[in-house]
């Protein structure tokens, strides 16, 4: 029993370093956020709520963030309904090339974000001398890219909440007489729902904090947060970002804890 329960305590010992590992970079940051001082330093003078406050006095930053959330909204749509129909074909069906169309469809996962945005703007320059058209132009070619990057999460994901379904369920409402599309509809598509909540959130966040494809596509005039912050950083050392950083990761596990609230991404995840 004794080397039972000392096996217990490093286990669980060696489980809280991990997590504090984990969240260390976390921590660092929100409390950096509340340093008096306006030049980093340790430890600090005093502690102030000044730097939330800047915050949302910077232009830049709110553009930045509107931007940053309209293309994600966009990316993570098109990305989830793109990552169903993939999902129900690579899962309900055998075909010849299924094998070959998952691995393509999961590729941009295994190549480095600033090799695709290179690529994207080589590319979108090529059409721009060949119709007249610039994608880069408008948000229509950052938002192309980012469904890139959210759709191998989106077909990761639902294709493996798909895995986990009891087929018969939608056999037998097809037996009852539900045509294919109001079987999936009423029976399929409910079921699926952690899978596609997962993959909306995975695919947002990855879309919004996207730093390497998005400062080779964004616009002349606009701009997203984590390019905002870059930029800011350059000629500020105040901890002004290190409070964006902290509303941002406030907001996002909100946005976590709401949907574990209804859909446990755990089943998942």
């Amino acid at each position: 029993m004794a080397r039972a329960l000392t096996s217990r305590l490093l286990f669980g010992s060696l489980i809280v370093l991990l997590y504090l590992f984990l969240l260390l970079p976390v921590l660092g940051i929100t409390y950096v956020s509340f340093f008096n001082s306006q030049f980093l330093s340790f430890p600090p003078p005093g502690y102030t709520l000044r730097w939330f406050a800047n915050v949302f006095e910077q232009e830049a930053l709110i553009s930045g963030f509107i931007t940053s959330a309209e293309v994600a909204v966009l990316a993570s749509l098109i990305g989830v309904v793109s990552g169903v129909l993939a999902s129900l074909a690579l899962v309900h069906f055998e075909f010849p090339g299924r094998e070959a169309i998952k691995s393509f469809l999961l590729a941009p996962l295994l190549v480095p974000g600033i090799v695709i945005g290179t690529a994207l703007y080589v590319f979108y320059i090529q059409i721009a001398q060949s119709t007249g058209w610039n994608p880069t132009r408008s948000l229509v070619g950052l938002v192309i890219a980012h469904v890139m990057l959210t759709i191998p999460w989106s077909v990761r994901l639902i294709a493996a909440s798909m895995g986990m379904l009891d087929r018969s369920v939608e056999e037998a409402a097809r037996n009852l007489g539900a045509g294919a599309l109001k079987a999936f509809l009423l029976v399929t598509l409910p079921r699926m729902r952690a899978g596609i909540v997962a993959a909306a959130l995975f695919s947002f966040v990855i879309s919004f904090e996207n730093l390497e494809v998005s400062v080779l596509l964004v616009q002349p005039g606009a701009t997203t947060l984590p390019i905002a912050m870059l930029q800011y950083i350059e000629w500020n050392m105040d901890p002004t970002l290190a409070a964006a950083s902290t509303v941002q990761i406030l907001v996002i596990g909100a946005l976590l804890l709401i949907s574990d609230r209804f859909v446990k991404l755990s089943q998942v995840v």
